[in-house]
């Protein structure tokens, strides 16, 4: 006869506890296996060393790939080998004693073959404790060594001049200078404002040069225009070429077709021009 109660108990009882004892190890034991997969295997990315430290002391380096450490007793810092790119704001002095800001970059490496000495010495954090600071030092130097103006238009050997320089201060250290750039050179306001107006002076003193020139130019023109003209004078005198028609004809050739009367300033006789004409003499009034 059915009661209107409901049971929810196992109906075996006995199998429960059973396979729960026997699920749990298991899942246990599984975690236990990954725990100990990922702790014994580990992948250097390429372009990267693997410096192994056993106690927090260096063990040996690792190259890229699948490797094994040691669970629990080793772990691994990676330290970059591939090409960097640095960029540096840096602040100088010229040998005038100019204020000079440029935007410095550089690409540099780590020396794989010396990467377990570069972190006994240095660490991984080499970049920004050795390389940025040799960075402004290198620039520095090398920019005292010119004046503002020279910065510019010797722009060329300023920078392999640091390069060089870096590549000293850092191949101490087992890193790789591969280039360094200058990106802009920036100056005070005020110097900047002199550079403009001495171009404007030096573009005034060439525009002054030029006129001078031409009118030298024009002044030796004329001075062997008149000399020439002196010369065929005197050829012609000497010759006797200088005839009437001959004077007839250098007239006609500056006439403006008005015929001139030109009277004299004791009497009031005209100089009659008609005889270089070949016109009847005209009769004063």
């Amino acid at each position: 006869m059915f009661d209107g109660k409901f049971s929810t108990a196992n109906s075996n009882p006995a199998k429960s506890p059973k396979l729960n004892k026997r699920v749990v190890p298991i899942i246990l034991i599984a975690l236990a296996v990954i725990i100990l997969a990922t702790s014994l295997f580990y992948e250097v990315p390429a372009g990267n060393i693997g410096v192994v430290l056993r106690f927090s002391a260096v063990d040996r380096v690792s190259y890229p790939g699948i490797n094994i450490k040691l669970p629990f007793v080793e772990r691994v810092v990676l330290m970059n080998v591939r090409t960097q790119k640095d960029e540096v704001q840096a602040t100088a002095m010229s040998e005038n004693l100019q204020v000079v800001t440029s935007l410095i970059a550089v690409n540099y490496h780590l020396d794989g073959s010396r990467a377990k000495d570069v972190f006994e010495k240095i660490g991984a954090d080499y970049a920004n404790i050795i390389v940025a600071p040799a960075i402004q030092n290198t620039f520095k130097a090398v920019t005292a060594q010119f004046t503002a103006e020279e910065l510019i238009t010797k722009r060329d050997e300023v920078r392999l001049l640091a390069e060089e320089e870096l590549t000293k201060q850092l191949e101490q250290y087992f890193i790789i200078v591969e280039n360094f750039n200058i990106v802009n050179f920036d100056f005070s306001v005020e110097y900047q404002q002199a550079i403009e107006a001495k171009q404007v002076a030096q573009q005034q003193v060439e525009t002054s040069k030029q006129k001078l020139a031409q009118a030298e130019i024009d002044a030796q023109t004329v001075i062997a225009q008149a000399k020439g003209q002196a010369d065929a004078q005197k050829a012609l005198n000497v010759t006797g070429a200088l005839t009437p028609e001959y004077l007839q004809y250098l007239f006609l050739t500056k006439w403006n077709g008005i015929l001139p009367q030109v009277m004299s300033s004791g009497n009031d006789m005209m100089i009659d021009i008609s005889r270089f004409l070949d016109l009847p003499a005209q009769e004063p009034e």
